[in-house]
């Protein structure tokens, strides 16, 4: 189970790396790599085309990303069964109870009787 959770982990990670480096590489105002290449009249060239794999890059990594989580989550998310007549063992010893010593109470001592005379 630890070995899926691991690989599972590991995919997670890849797919958020090469998604940050996507939507890094992408202008927010369309230019892009697209602009990088000679601008409007790039688009005769099919550069145009990448935009658009950008885009389908971004949201099926982002899918990707989050069907791996649910699929974490799903695998390594379900509570161990314990028979109904078990009860789990107590991992700690109960606390020593005694009683409580005061240090400002103090007991006078008596002097020794004295014989009468």
């Amino acid at each position: 189970m630890d070995t899926i959770f691991t690989l599972l982990m590991v995919l997670i990670m890849i797919a958020s790396v090469l998604l940050v480096i996507i939507v890094m590489a992408q202008n927010p105002k369309g230019g892009g790599l697209s602009s990088t290449f000679g601008g409007a009249s790039s688009a005769q060239f099919g550069v145009q085309r990448t935009n658009d794999f950008m885009e389908k890059a971004t949201w099926t990594l982002g899918g990707t990303i989050i069907v791996l989580i649910l699929l974490s989550v799903v695998i390594t998310g379900k509570p161990s069964q314990v028979a109904p007549n078990q009860q789990p063992a107590k991992k700690e010893a109960p606390a020593k109870q005694s009683a409580p010593v005061s240090s400002k109470t103090t007991t006078p001592v008596q002097a020794p009787a004295t014989p009468a005379k």
